[in-house]
């Protein structure tokens, strides 16, 4: 791995931590400064593991530091993170480690600061002792905000460590098979026969496929012929539970980056489906995914929560809502989030999923159905979204979210169905799916 890579790992989590932009945004543009694709990788686990460690790497780095680097040397400060990470919990040999990140430190124009950050990185290579973190705080125990340590405890009193621990595993590779192209037994032989080791786990998700080992997708056999997409098995139920029928006018209404829109797109002949977005630059990747499938749907920049601005009028049949959420349940997926994301965000979160769901219910028609979905684990955005939206709404109707296939038990009582991170290998997610009272066709 070359000493460009923990340069450009630093710099990628002083972005993140420091200017709040999303490790989504910044590895792909770093990853493209590297010609090896053994680096493009140990970039990725470098940013991810810093991201998943960050107050365990800055509880040891307060214990040999007076204080840490500011201004123009801050991103030596995550350089300094950047070694500690490869020398305790990677597979990266000690002097290798701490050469090539003090190599770096020159890179970053950090001269001056060589002697300190290898002083540092020793010192953490002859003390393992600094890595007892049973007296600190939960916050650096568990490697959260405490804001969100004390959302699950109060949330989850009985399953909040079982989820922190699942948001600091590496996430899996699930796909889901497009059986408009090919079918499930066709794609699994088309694996075995490129001895590609996978499993089909889950009851009530008939083309959902887990990989034993994660892959680049485009080395994946059918990827080019649209035979499948990436999506977490807790996402693939969303299209099952919503059932689109043929001829049915669906909504997706908040759509990017479109995987549940083509989903929707598989399940059921001659729909005619409208895919919004807010940001132009998403549906950019929507429409890829549109092509590569060989699907379409009509396809628009605008803000769901101001119909008037893009609606012709038609009523829907069926309405995906996947809200724009605080994204807690994909923590394993992007570990930053924990860091980027704030507790003051999620009342006016909650406010803006309210705005959407009033304002798409009024397009749905009389026996219509929406389903309601986050990839969140907070009740604010979930089941007490959805209660106070029942509470005032008398024309709505709360229906059971379990698949006829699975085995899973659905308590409407909470209400809605709230999947935990990690619970049968699946991202977090919450389901709610409503149906609009018919209309009462008795004059008055």
């Amino acid at each position: 791995m070359s000493r460009d890579c923990r340069a450009l790992a630093a710099q990628c989590c002083y972005q993140v931590i420091d200017q709040g932009r999303s490790l989504s945004d910044v590895l792909p543009k770093a990853q493209l400064k590297l010609n090896n694709p053994l680096d493009k990788a140990l970039l990725q686990e470098i940013c991810f593991g810093v991201m998943r460690t960050l107050p365990q790497l800055e509880h040891v780095c307060a214990r040999l530091m007076q204080k840490p680097l500011v201004k123009n040397f801050r991103v030596l400060q995550f350089l300094i993170y950047v070694g500690i990470y490869q020398l305790h919990f990677m597979r990266v040999p000690d002097h290798a480690a701490i050469n090539a990140t003090v190599d770096a430190a020159r890179e970053l124009k950090g001269q001056s600061l060589t002697k300190l950050i290898n002083g540092v990185l020793r010192n953490v290579q002859r003390q393992p002792d600094l890595f007892d973190f049973s007296q600190a705080g939960q916050a650096v125990q568990f490697n959260h905000p405490g804001w969100l340590i004390s959302s699950l405890q109060t949330a989850y009193p009985d399953e909040w460590p079982q989820i922190l621990q699942a948001n600091q595993q590496k996430a899996p590779l699930w796909l889901r098979v497009n059986n408009r192209q090919i079918s499930t037994e066709q794609f699994c032989a088309a694996l075995a026969d490129e001895q590609i080791a996978y499993s089909q786990p889950i009851a009530g998700l008939p083309s959902a496929i887990l990989l034993d080992i994660p892959a680049d997708v485009i080395t994946l056999p059918g990827y080019q012929q649209g035979w499948f997409s990436v999506q977490d098995a807790a996402a693939q139920y969303a299209g099952w539970l919503l059932a689109p029928a043929k001829n049915d006018r669906l909504l997706d209404a908040c759509c990017a980056p479109g995987g549940k829109t083509s989903h929707l797109l598989e399940l059921a002949d001659d729909t005619e489906l409208t895919a919004l977005d807010k940001d132009p630059a998403r549906l950019v990747r929507v429409t890829e995914n549109l092509e590569r499938l060989k699907l379409s749907a009509k396809v628009l920049a605008a803000d769901a929560a101001n119909p008037a601005s893009w609606w012709d009028g038609q009523m829907f049949d069926k309405i995906l809502l996947d809200v724009p959420c605080s994204a807690t349940g994909v923590i394993r997926r992007h570990p930053d989030i924990r860091w980027l994301r704030k507790k003051s965000d999620i009342a006016p979160l909650v406010q803006l999923q309210q705005q959407i769901l009033q304002h798409c219910w009024a397009l749905l028609v009389p026996g219509g159905k929406l389903l309601y979905a986050t990839c969140s684990v907070l009740p604010a955005e979930n089941q007490q979204q959805i209660s106070l939206f029942l509470a005032n709404n008398a024309d709505a109707v709360l229906l059971p979210t379990t698949l006829p296939a699975s085995n899973e038990i659905d308590s409407t009582a909470q209400p809605g169905w709230q999947l935990l991170p990690g619970q049968l290998n699946r991202d977090g997610f919450y389901y709610a799916l409503l149906q609009k009272a018919p209309q009462d066709n008795h004059a008055g």
